[in-house]
């Protein structure tokens, strides 16, 4: 039995631009931006007029059959000034929000992603310039270089990129640290490559919206700059219509009309861009990536009561393993983790722990909710979160200690010999891209592989795991799949490079029972097949069972017991095991007979 996807209206993938102009209110904002730019590229065939042609006797007319608009008090066509006047209105404008954009989303993704001093720095700055009286500093920056109005709006950009930063800033700030930018650095991805492609399509949404708003604010400055006198009052402009249609509001006041209405209608249909982008990212999913990542819920390990000290049962993993044996993939040994504690204590949750998992053996890692088992997954693989930190022990990958690997060197093993699997599927397939792409690319990165050859493993992946119709898959964003299809195409991803490691943690906890029984088997089989070994982390006793060869129990960021799944179900020896027993099924008196059942029915 396999999962079924769910119908899905469209799968098309559409542009920005397109969608915007299937909302009618988007297909009137782009249709009125395109109007005016047009009308100011085409401006001396429009009018007729040159903008600093004087008619002697015609001044100060109303609209005519010859000035549609009227004339000035210099007796110069409003029409054709107005017309002239857009392209440098929104030229000057433009410049300011480029450079607040550039300035702004630059230093953001570099303190949002990276931390640490660019963050320190990155926002002192940003307080700095926010702080900043804006006409202030373009009063004195005119007093400098006098009536150029780009390189005042120049500044004008370097004081609005302040906001910009926090903007772009916070929204890095809220997925650096989700699971699916975990998994890219898990397959090796550059962190140039993580911020373009992982990263900024998160931004981009307020992004897009900010700059459409900073450019009705540029506008209506650049506008108001003029009108009082700090630009070229000669070039055509809508602020110098607006300084002279005020010196004329009360012989000609159709002359302040005209610039006035189009500053204002500009800014309106820029504001409400803003909304319309606002909106269909919301619609594609980009939006709605916050409500996904939200799903994902991280292990709390609690700090070990140092006063338990209890006794190891049953034969734990030796203490020193000879690595040069092929069978040893993975052998911990030793672990200590801990996390910065009041008073600068440090908390540790994870303490001497040994472990060891042989080649084409299944694993479990079983233990109760706070006991340090993702705590130890993620420092084999060197991600555990911020503050965390491997205090002691070694952790050997193929007989390579990775601890004391350079992080290009441990980039080199995530993917190709080590690969992960979460408990939450969907936080884990960034919502941004299809399927296609984030199976695609780790392959390209550790295989090498062009994009056919790429493509190809993909779909011959979706099929392996179980997805009856590869092709609509590959071509589909994470929302329009379930969460036991999104399982299957991470454990496709894992299984992508070739590891022979794969840690699966708690990969079906998330998933209903039907769904779990095929996942389980899904990850026997491809055990059967690759001869891979496999480190199960779960506290479904249940699961163990039914696919673990050996086990070992944690409490308390230690193991107590360690052994082969018919021996340590039979017979228990630590309180830890038999307590772990004895609340999986309640009023019922015989549980060592149950599992020896479950232990003879899959594993004879």
């Amino acid at each position: 039995m396999t999962d079924r996807m769910p119908p899905v209206p469209d799968t098309r993938r559409r542009s920005l631009l397109a969608r915007v102009l299937r909302n009618p209110l988007g297909a009137i904002c782009v249709g009125y931006l395109v109007l005016i730019v047009l009308a100011g590229v085409m401006a001396s065939s429009i009018s007729g007029h040159h903008p600093n042609e004087i008619f002697p006797r015609e001044i100060r007319l109303g609209p005519s059959a010859a000035h549609w608009m009227g004339t000035d008090s210099s007796g110069r066509d409003i029409f054709s000034r107005l017309l002239h006047g857009t392209l440098p209105t929104l030229r000057d404008a433009s410049i300011a929000v480029i450079v607040a954009s550039l300035l702004g989303t630059l230093f953001g993704l570099a303190a949002g992603y990276f931390g640490k001093w660019l963050e320190t720095i990155g926002t002192r700055v940003a307080d700095l310039l926010m702080a900043l009286p804006g006409l202030v500093v373009l009063l004195a920056v005119r007093t400098v270089v006098g009536p150029s109005m780009p390189l005042m709006m120049v500044a004008l950009g370097i004081v609005m990129s302040g906001g910009f930063f926090r903007v772009v800033y916070a929204a890095v700030l809220g997925v650096r640290n989700e699971l699916f930018v975990d998994a890219a650095r898990v397959f090796r991805l550059s962190d140039t490559r993580i911020i373009l492609r992982h990263i900024l399509p998160t931004v981009r949404g307020p992004a897009v919206i900010l700059a459409a708003n900073l450019m009705a604010i540029s506008i209506a400055i650049q506008a108001g700059l003029v009108f009082l006198g700090l630009g070229d009052l000669f070039a055509p402009g809508w602020g110098n219509l607006l300084n002279g249609g005020f010196a004329n509001i009360y012989t000609v006041p159709l002359e302040l009309l005209w610039p006035s209405v189009a500053i204002g209608l500009t800014c309106v249909v820029f504001f409400l861009s803003g909304n319309v982008v606002r909106d269909e990212f919301a619609r594609i999913g980009i939006s709605a990536a916050a409500v996904a990542l939200e799903q994902g819920a991280a292990e709390v390990s609690a700090p070990v009561d140092d006063n338990t000290g209890a006794p190891r049962g049953r034969a734990p993993v030796a203490a020193h393993v000879a690595l040069t044996d092929n069978q040893a993939v993975l052998a911990v040994r030793g672990l200590v983790v801990g996390y910065p504690g009041a008073g600068g204590q440090v908390n540790r949750v994870v303490d001497a722990v040994d472990l060891q998992v042989d080649r084409g053996e299944i694993h479990g890692l079983i233990g109760e909710s706070g006991s340090g088992k993702s705590q130890v997954v993620l420092s084999i693989i060197r991600l555990l979160p911020a503050g965390g930190r491997i205090l002691a022990g070694s952790v050997f990958l193929g007989g390579r200690d990775v601890l004391r690997l350079k992080e290009r060197e441990m980039d080199r093993l995530r993917g190709r010999y080590v690969a992960y699997i979460p408990q939450e599927p969907m936080s884990n397939l960034d919502p941004v891209f299809t399927v296609g792409s984030q199976l695609v690319e780790p392959m390209r990165i550790q295989l090498g592989l062009g994009r056919r050859a790429a493509r190809n493993r993909a779909m011959e992946l979706l099929e392996q795991v179980g997805i009856e119709d590869p092709k609509r898959v590959f071509h589909s964003y994470p929302h329009q799949i379930s969460g036991g299809m999104a399982q299957r195409i991470l454990i496709a991803g894992a299984i992508s490079c070739g590891p022979s490691l794969l840690i699966a943690d708690e990969p079906t906890t998330a998933l209903d029972v039907t769904i779990q029984a095929e996942i389980l088997e899904l990850l026997r089989e491809l055990r059967r097949q690759l001869d891979l070994a496999v480190l199960l982390v779960t506290h479904n006793l249940g699961v163990v069972a039914d696919i673990c060869d050996r086990v070992s129990v944690m409490r308390s960021g230690g193991i107590v017991e360690t052994g082969s799944v018919a021996e340590v179900f039979a017979d228990p020896q630590h309180p830890c095991t038999r307590a772990l027993f004895a609340a999986t099924l309640d009023d019922v008196p015989a549980r060592a007979p149950y599992a020896r059942r479950i232990i003879e029915a899959n594993h004879g």
